[in-house]
């Protein structure tokens, strides 16, 4: 039985000295194994079936492996974060804490029942591996990066390593996304830049470590509200879609409120959501060389770092024409000015699924309140340095930094 993961081995005795751990972990491959022959037992090993497993320890500079008897010998689990992958099994003899991380989460369970039946010298009811050393090719299946830069090395006939975190598979004229790519559940980071890819695939959403996502340079023309909703939520901190065909991103693409970095230059963007000021996490924004008239009044409640809108053709404010609404409001606006003003939770459990949808697409007034229907839209200027700290801008005189954000109004 055998688990990839990061390994390291701290001394229990290290912080009695003074001294710290180098916190850092080592790719490895944990096994169970056979015993060593009788001749090497040591005095009193048990030989029954339960009590011969013992631990070994490999890596790419240790092939032949550190082992570590489990019979009696476990002081403790730490399992804390084993939803996580991470785990920690301190030993009585030596006294040490393996620390294994970057596993997967089921596997690594699986891994550490079989430790405790070992410990208690109960039968462990798995194949248990050999001592022998690991070879080169034992870790290639279990290589965590790939990088591909031309389609005569793309794998056709032979799939990815499982345990990939990091991909990047460029210049190989692909058209669609790989669904074999789909199947690498630990992947943190997937760059597919310089290919034609027309569509993304709303199962990309299923990769939940998901981190950075790289598509500069392909044909996309749209993203899915349902890639919007999907669980890259929680984890997706820097996308790049330069370089593509897209037009406008749904209000909802505004529920990725992990994203740090945003790439949409060299699209055909007329506006960016109306909602952009809910990614509160946002701090390096570039939409150069876009279609750009004008932003959203919800773009002043962003706190960036870096902002690129070179090459935009922003619009002059105009004056905003007198117009008078409806009075009264309906019902249905009254109420979701009420929900949205006084922040009452709602969803489709409580109300009606389309009326979500509509309180979730809300614009905000010039006069500042929330609405569905009946508002006003205005521009003003906005400097865009309240904004972001750096400021890349030319308007139509030439002169930065200032430009123009809409606004509704009821």
């Amino acid at each position: 039985m055998r688990l990839p993961c990061e390994v390291e081995v701290r001394n229990c005795h290290l912080p009695t000295l003074g001294l710290k751990s180098r916190g850092k972990g080592v790719r490895a491959v944990v096994s169970l194994c056979q015993p060593p022959g009788r001749n090497e037992l040591q005095p009193g090993s048990s030989t029954e079936p339960g009590g011969r497993a013992c631990l070994l320890v490999s890596t790419m500079k240790d092939k032949q492996g550190t082992r570590y008897k489990l019979k009696e010998n476990i002081e403790q689990f730490f399992t804390k974060f084993v939803d996580e992958g991470k785990a920690t099994v301190r030993l009585k003899e030596p006294p040490v804490d393996i620390c294994l991380s970057k596993a997967n989460p089921g596997n690594l369970k699986t891994f550490l029942s079989a430790m405790r039946l070992a410990h208690r010298g109960c039968d462990v009811n798995t194949p248990l591996s050999t001592l022998k050393p690991l070879k080169t090719s034992e870790f290639e299946k279990y290589k965590v990066k790939m990088v591909i830069t031309s389609k005569k090395d793309y794998p056709l006939r032979k799939n990815f390593p499982y345990y990939l975190e990091h991909l990047q598979a460029s210049y190989c004229g692909l058209t669609q996304v790989d669904m074999r790519i789909l199947c690498l559940k630990n992947l943190t980071t997937l760059h597919l830049s310089h290919n034609c890819i027309k569509k993304l695939p709303d199962t990309i959403g299923d990769l939940i470590h998901l981190q950075e996502l790289n598509l500069n340079d392909n044909q996309l023309e749209a993203f899915s509200v349902t890639l919007c909703k999907s669980t890259l939520q929680k984890s997706l901190k820097s996308l790049d879609l330069s370089k593509n065909k897209i037009k406008a991103l749904p209000v909802q693409f505004c529920q990725f409120r992990e994203l740090t970095n945003l790439n949409l230059n060299d699209n055909e963007l007329i506006h960016l959501p109306f909602k952009i000021g809910q990614l509160t996490n946002l701090r390096f924004l570039s939409a150069a060389r876009n279609k750009l008239r004008n932003l959203p009044c919800n773009f002043k409640m962003l706190s960036l770092e870096y902002l690129d809108l070179f090459g935009n053709t922003f619009e002059k404010p105009e004056v905003l024409p007198i117009i008078k609404l409806q009075v009264p409001l309906t019902l249905l606006e009254s109420c979701s000015q009420a929900l949205l003003s006084y922040r009452i939770p709602y969803g489709p459990d409580i109300i009606p699924y389309h009326l979500c949808q509509d309180l979730d697409t809300a614009k905000t007034c010039v006069c500042g309140r929330f609405c569905l229907q009946s508002f006003i839209q205005g521009t003003t200027m906005l400097d865009l340095h309240s904004v972001a700290h750096t400021v890349v801008i030319v308007d139509n005189m030439g002169d930065p930094p200032k430009s123009q954000y809409s606004l509704g109004s009821s």
